[in-house]
């Protein structure tokens, strides 16, 4: 019993040594990417920060430096795919909105976008202000809250305190009701966005997921694409205009896990 507990003493020893040697290593690999890229060296700083990729390590600003590096080299989609990556880990950063901008006017392809009327935006806008995470412990609270008012009103002997907890019980009900409608919307929201970029020069998408199908439209490199299902080697994409279609696996990349 001893030697089992000296054992996973020296295993968690040693498994925080390596973690802080993988650390180290990925702040000097990523040093090295930054002095290569003010360099102007940008397919060696690519590679520096690849390998931390590689490690498993990832953040909002190794995927934005290695956007620009991309950019710099005029590589299309992968400059795109990373400034996307940048932006899931930090949405609201004014800089990787501007870069990507500056990259999406690389692409070929204009595509509309159809409007959404100003009920669903708004329903949208009030979603997206929170995570998931975080509308589900406002949940939490609303419904702490709500026991709490409810056994104040309970247990209240006077008639102006009994009002006061059912007009707040009433109150921390809606709430509930509300943030739980918007927990449960943001992970809707959540499990249907499936994008993808379009690593491909040119990108011929069927009608149906097979090579024998009509060729319904081309797509071309840096493009972004909403998947709704996959068959085999083929995914299911759909536009911004509404056009759906399938796609070679090969010929994109997922921006999430699918």
């Amino acid at each position: 019993m001893l030697f089992t507990s000296k054992l996973k003493h020296i295993l968690s020893l040693t498994i925080l040594l390596i973690s802080t040697l993988i650390s180290a290593q990925n702040d000097v690999l990523f040093t090295q990417g930054n002095d290569l890229y003010n360099e102007g060296k940008y397919a060696e700083a690519i590679d520096r920060y690849t390998e931390i990729l590689d490690s498993g390590n990832h953040s909002e600003a190794l995927y934005f430096n290695l956007a620009n590096a991309h950019y710099k080299l005029n590589n299309i989609a992968p400059s795109i795919y990373y400034y996307e990556k940048a932006m899931q880990l930090a949405p609201n950063d004014a800089d990787i909105k501007n870069n990507i901008a500056f990259a999406r006017n690389m692409t070929i392809d204009a595509i509309d976008v159809i409007p959404e009327g100003v009920f669903p935006k708004i329903v949208k806008r009030v979603i997206n202000i929170m995570s998931f995470d975080n509308w589900a412990l406002f949940a939490v609270i609303s419904m702490l809250l709500f026991v709490i008012l409810f056994l104040g009103y309970y247990f209240a002997y006077s008639t102006s305190k009994k009002r006061l907890a059912f007009v707040g019980t009433l109150a921390s009900l809606f709430l509930l009701l509300c943030t739980l409608t918007l927990a449960f919307e943001k992970y809707h929201l959540h499990q249907k966005d499936n994008p993808a970029i379009v690593f491909a020069q040119e990108a011929k998408v069927k009608g149906e997921p097979n090579l024998r199908s009509e060729e319904a439209f081309r797509l071309h490199e840096g493009t972004k694409v909403q998947v709704l299902d996959t068959i085999k080697n083929w995914r299911k994409i759909k536009l911004t205009d509404g056009k759906t279609g399938w796609i070679s696996s090969d010929d994109i990349k997922m921006l999430k896990k699918f």
